[in-house]
């Protein structure tokens, strides 16, 4: 039987408790928002965020803002050239990073799929691993390495790869479980081994979904890897953090500004990258 909207009308009007969700589910929605409520107004009087101190800190940002105004412009190349080698340096640190990851990523990936390894002691194991190293924060990485390595590229490198290991193991698994069986029983019923089964079954459904969080990751950790420079990474975060510690605030914007640029730009070929490749991909289905 259906009902028109002005039946259920009347009927909401003579029974309106009849629409509404039982006492005790309301009582917990109550307490929930309350609660939360509670603790967003609790938080933001804990860390002083009065009215008064956004105003004056509002009002010393836009002297900042004013320092930045008109941006630096370098008139000789040896000072350009080193903004652009910071930069060039940056990339390479995100890229090696994110290549050397993914390398150790692969296989570890494996080992955590459900329909890989059957095994659910060694494959939980494995996944237990990948959130000991996702814990672990790149900035806090890069700070355990510059210890250990000294400053430079070198332990910006090292940060983002193991960094990414977990995050990529974590993905690349869940990928590889939402893959169908259907291929893989295909090449088993074929003779296939287990290694061509994942290599001509498994892969071919998971490649395009690597290929986007690759390039997706690639495009964050160069964003990363201009923090990690603030810290002693190499890279243009350090040549950013000597002119703000400077007080070359047009200089600093100038960074700024480039920086947008090289992200805008990685942004628009990783988009290129995925229409072209993993369009091909999706032709092929």
């Amino acid at each position: 039987m259906n009902l028109t909207q002005s039946q259920i009308e009347a009927a909401r009007a003579q029974v309106p408790l009849a629409f509404q969700a039982p006492l005790p589910v309301r009582i917990r929605r109550y307490a929930l928002w309350t609660f939360l409520i509670g603790l967003f107004c609790w938080c933001l009087y804990d860390f002083d965020m009065s009215p008064l101190r956004i105003w004056e800190g509002l009002g010393r940002f836009g002297r900042v803002l004013s320092f930045m105004f008109p941006p630096h412009v370098w008139d000789n190349w040896a000072d350009f050239a080193e903004i652009l080698n910071g930069l060039g340096e940056t990339l390479a640190i995100a890229f090696l990073g994110t290549v050397l990851g993914a390398i150790f990523a692969v296989p570890l990936s494996l080992l955590g799929a459900k329909n890989i390894i059957k095994k659910s002691i060694l494959r939980l194991t494995v996944r237990r691993g990948f959130d000991v190293i996702r814990a672990f924060e790149t900035l806090i990485l890069a700070l355990i390495f510059i210890r250990a390595f000294g400053l430079g590229p070198l332990p910006g490198i090292l940060a983002i790869a193991v960094s990414e290991i977990g995050t990529f193991a974590k993905l690349f698994s869940e990928a590889i479980e939402n893959t169908s069986e259907k291929p893989v029983e295909g090449v088993k019923a074929s003779g296939g081994s287990r290694l061509q089964q994942i290599r001509f079954a498994v892969a071919p459904q998971v490649n395009p979904v690597i290929l986007s969080i690759l390039l997706y990751n690639f495009e964050s950790n160069v964003r990363s890897g201009t923090i990690l420079g603030i810290v002693g990474a190499g890279g243009i975060g350090f040549l950013l953090s000597d002119r703000i510690a400077a007080y070359k605030w047009d200089e600093a914007w100038s960074i700024i500004f480039l920086i947008i640029v090289m992200v805008y730009i990685i942004d628009w070929l990783s988009g290129l990258i995925r229409s072209k490749v993993i369009g091909k991909w999706d032709g092929a289905k």
